[in-house]
């Protein structure tokens, strides 16, 4: 998630990368792929204002390791992908009342409008099923694909996500402290980047921090690459307007693991153990001394987790063959 990214300037300070990119559910998707094609694939979904670089490299290779081909993409509003300015500036103040109330929340678009683009990103791709691994708002995302076309899922890992139910406990007060901050200077990149190395440190994992040069240059490098404030707000209202999606949840069919962080402050582990009640027969993992963010000491952790999960569901098809 990029907290408060909504606040920030647009900055555009990247050459255009050299990217592939479809046409699907009416907009550009920029996508990349790692391992072999012939193998099962595992679809990456990035969460909130987050790009398909998040996705830490060594991880994914890790996952590549294990024998499976990756996809990774820019959500809508992210990233290279289509950005979504005929929507308007997102009233995320109208949105917070609404859900707050349970009213109806009105939004440019919906999880299931996301749910669509990465469906029609696998129709592009010629992939037919994948296993589906969404982080935080991703993994809302890809419970949404899991519940809509069963028949495309694997299996499915919803990392440090959550089903919406009211009631859930919500950020801690330092999370929420640093998801109202603001940085010095909104419209200078290194005042930007300083903010949000703060407010990542405020997320991370304690049992598995990031080195402070390693962090400042993952974030400067998503910064430079795409910060696009009024996507990332769309998007914010896209998840409020979905609220509460337990009965959603008890209808997914696939083989599930939910991997939450005992120490998430700003998505709590509490979430993570009722999404995981929630979905028939799914498997929980808490990960003692993570927050909320894919720090490096967790790389071949969690990239062991999700691949013993993938195998274990495998796709019968692939098997009968």
């Amino acid at each position: 998630m990029t907290p408060h990214a909504q606040r920030h300037p647009h900055f555009a300070l990247t050459d255009e990368e050299n990217l592939p990119t479809v046409q699907a559910n009416g907009i550009t998707i920029a996508y990349d792929t790692m391992g072999d094609p012939r193998n099962e694939t595992m679809l990456l979904i990035a969460g909130l204002g987050l790009q398909l670089i998040s996705w830490p490299d060594a991880f994914c290779q890790a996952l590549v390791a294990q024998g499976y081909h990756l996809v990774r993409f820019d959500n809508r509003d992210s990233g290279l992908s289509s950005k979504m300015r005929e929507m308007g500036r997102p009233n995320l103040a109208m949105a917070f009342v609404s859900s707050m109330f349970h009213m109806p929340v009105k939004t440019p678009y919906t999880l299931d409008d996301m749910a669509d683009d990465a469906l029609g990103l696998l129709d592009a791709l010629g992939i037919d099923k994948a296993h589906i691994i969404g982080v935080s708002m991703g993994g809302m995302i890809g419970q949404t694909i899991a519940v809509k076309a069963p028949q495309r899922v694997i299996s499915l890992t919803s990392i440090m996500s959550t089903s919406g139910r009211p009631g859930l406990p919500g950020p801690t007060l330092a999370a929420n402290a640093a998801l109202m901050s603001q940085p010095n200077n909104p419209r200078d990149i290194d005042s930007v980047i300083d903010h949000m190395v703060r407010t990542y440190q405020v997320l991370s994992s304690p049992g598995y921090p990031t080195p402070p040069a390693r962090l400042r240059e993952q974030v400067a490098a998503e910064i430079r690459r795409s910060l696009y404030p009024s996507g990332t707000g769309r998007q914010l209202m896209a998840i409020a307007a979905a609220g509460d999606r337990w009965r959603q949840l008890r209808h997914i069919q696939a083989p599930t693991l939910v991997i939450h962080g005992s120490d998430d402050p700003l998505v709590p582990l509490v979430a993570g153990r009722d999404a995981a009640l929630l979905i028939p027969g799914a498997k929980f993992h808490e990960v003692k001394g993570m927050g909320h963010d894919l720090p490096p000491g967790l790389d071949v952790i969690l990239a062991g987790l999700i691949a013993a999960h993938c195998r274990a569901a495998g796709d019968p098809e692939r098997r009968r063959a």
